[in-house]
């Protein structure tokens, strides 16, 4: 175990590649596997009752698991695509985020129309900087500075979607939006094993604990979608 510091990135020599981090390639295939899975079963749930918030919802579990999968390849065939092989995910985590959000602003009886153009416009604002941060800054020494627009803008969208209005819904509508708030308690622990470098071993570093976690808060996404099918606009 590694508290303060990352193992060495694990280098796999396979039918002659030169790959690199199998380990998060998992991670992030089984994520997206977590997501597809999710999708087809939220299509069953939109098939039932065709509204907005399930149509949302099942997509954004389609954009969320492309986007793990799309960031999975990025890393394991880093030495060949090099940074540019990880634009993709952080592009397509900026939309899985505004899809997310749109479908909890789908509920909304009051100031609707406002909160999805405060909402469009913030996603676009994170494409313009994260556009800007690309094409300005070689991100190839610090790939991690590429994920700062991302995650500022999936921190501030997540609060806004799942704690504040999955709080509210749960008061105005069903306690079953509880499992969205939830979902950002069980999310937080990330900060912990990011922010101190806690690596429990050099296959399960700071990184999988974190896609353990983003696979609970899957779980919990879809289980409030399944149990709010009878309060839903």
């Amino acid at each position: 175990m590694k508290v303060g510091e990352d193992f060495p990135k694990i280098e796999w020599d396979f039918m002659g590649l030169q790959l690199l981090e199998p380990n998060a390639f998992i991670g992030d295939t089984v994520i997206a596997i977590v997501s597809i899975v999710l999708f087809f079963k939220s299509r069953q749930l939109y098939r039932c009752s065709e509204n907005s918030y399930n149509f949302l919802w099942m997509w954004f579990f389609m954009v969320f698991g492309i986007g793990f999968f799309v960031g999975g390849v990025g890393h394991l065939m880093y030495n060949y695509f090099g940074i540019y092989g990880k634009y993709g995910a952080w592009y397509i985590g900026i939309f899985s985020s505004l899809i997310l959000e749109l479908a909890m602003a789908s509920q909304l009886l009051n100031y609707k129309s406002l909160f999805e153009k405060i909402i469009l416009l913030k996603a676009f604002t994170a494409v313009v900087l994260l556009t800007i941060l690309v094409t300005t800054i070689d991100l190839s020494a610090t790939p991690l500075k590429g994920l700062v627009i991302p995650t500022i803008n999936s921190f501030i969208g997540l609060l806004f979607a799942l704690a504040y209005l999955g709080y509210q819904y749960t008061k105005t509508k069903s306690r079953e939006f509880r499992y969205l708030y939830w979902s950002i308690l069980v999310l937080l622990p990330t900060i912990l094993f990011q922010g101190l470098k806690i690596n429990f071993h050099q296959w399960f570093d700071r990184n999988d604990m974190s896609h353990v976690l983003i696979i609970i808060t899957l779980m919990l996404y879809f289980t409030s979608l399944r149990k709010v099918q009878k309060t839903i606009i």
